[in-house]
C-alpha cells in the first residue's frame, strides 16, 4: 500500500500493480466500496503491462476521513487531480458510481487534458433516483454496527440477493472496522452520507451533462443490465451528450458490475485499455 496527498492534504491509500514504466490506469471505486472492489481486473491489467493503481476514496477503506467533513463531489475531483499530478503520464480513469462521477468532472472540466481515456462503470449524469435511494438506505442502515462478521454478511446477502453468497465471510473484514464500542462497522465515514452540497439534483445532472459534452478522450460506458441506477434511457442520453463514446451492457450484472460479473466486466475493459495505448 502507498499513500497520496489528496485535496486539502487528506491522505489517500492505494495499491499499485504492474511495471513501473507501464501506462497508468487509475481505478476509483463507488461510494461504500474500497480499492479491493475490482476483482481480478487489476491483476489482469498489470499482467498486460499497465501500471494499475487502485485508490480508496477519501473517507473510505484505509484513506483518511476528511477532518472538515468535506465529501462534496468537488473534493473527490480535487483528489483525482492531485493523484494524477504525481503520475508520469496521463492515466486512463476507471470510475464506478461515485468514482465515475468524479472522473467525469475531472476529465470534462479540466482546462488541460488529465486523462488519455475514461471508463464509466454504471453511472451517467441522468441517474435513477429510486435506485440511488436504495443504495443510501443500505448505507444508512445498521447504524449500530454488527456483533459478528457473519451478521454483516447477512445484511449484504439481503441487499444483493442475486449474488451467490461466499462460503466464507472472512473476506468481508476488508470492508469493516472494529470501533471503540467493540462492534464491527462499515469502513466509511458516516459524514460522507450527506447530500452533495451546493447543487440541487437538476443542476447536478446539468453539470455532469456539460462535463460529458466537453470530454474529448476515448470513453467507454459499462452498464449493468440489471442496474436500477442507470436506465437504458439514461445511457442513451449520455451517448447523445458524448457521441464518440462506446457502450457495453452486461446483462448479468447489477450496479456493482465488477463484483457481479467480473469476467464479463474485464473483457471490454481490457480491450479498451489495450486500444488506449
Amino acid at each position: 500500500m502507498i499513500r497520496f496527498d489528496g485535496f486539502g492534504g487528506v491522505a489517500l491509500a492505494a495499491d499499485v500493480a504492474g511495471p513501473a514504466n507501464g501506462a497508468s490506469v487509475l481505478f476509483l471505486h463507488g461510494g461504500g466500496q474500497t480499492r479491493h472492489s475490482w476483482g481480478s481486473a487489476v491483476d489482469e491489467a498489470a499482467a498486460r503491462g499497465f501500471r494499475a493503481i487502485t485508490l480508496d476514496l477519501r473517507g473510505h477503506g484505509d484513506s483518511d476521513w476528511a477532518p472538515d467533513g468535506d465529501y462534496r463531489i468537488d473534493a473527490h475531483v480535487g483528489d483525482i487531480r492531485a493523484v494524477v499530478a504525481t503520475l508520469p503520464d496521463a492515466p486512463v480513469l476507471v470510475g464506478a458510481s461515485l468514482g465515475g462521477l468524479a472522473s467525469l468532472l475531472a476529465t470534462g472540466e479540466s482546462a488541460a487534458p488529465i486523462a488519455r481515456g475514461l471508463v464509466l462503470v454504471d453511472v451517467v449524469p441522468q441517474i435513477e433516483m429510486e435506485g440511488a435511494q436504495e443504495i443510501r438506505a443500505f448505507m444508512t442502515g445498521n447504524a449500530n454496527g454488527f456483533a459478528t462478521v457473519e451478521a454483516a454478511a447477512d445484511a449484504v446477502a439481503a441487499y444483493l440477493p442475486h449474488r451467490t453468497r461466499p462460503a466464507s465471510s472472512a473476506g468481508l473484514m476488508k470492508n469493516l472496522r472494529r470501533r471503540d464500542d467493540g462492534r464491527l462497522h462499515w469502513h466509511w465515514d458516516p459524514a460522507m452520507l450527506g447530500d452533495l452540497k451546493g447543487l440541487d439534483p437538476t443542476a447536478r445532472e446539468a453539470r455532469f451533462t456539460r462535463a460529458a459534452m466537453q470530454v474529448r478522450v476515448p470513453t467507454l460506458l459499462i452498464r449493468g443490465g440489471m442496474s436500477r441506477i442507470v436506465s437504458m434511457d439514461g445511457a442513451a442520453a449520455f451517448r447523445r451528450a458524448m457521441p464518440h463514446s462506446e457502450f457495453i451492457n452486461i446483462e448479468q450484472a447489477d450496479h456493482m458490475v465488477a463484483g457481479d460479473a467480473n469476467d464479463a466486466f474485464n473483457a471490454p475493459l481490457l480491450d479498451f485499455l489495450d486500444r488506449s495505448r
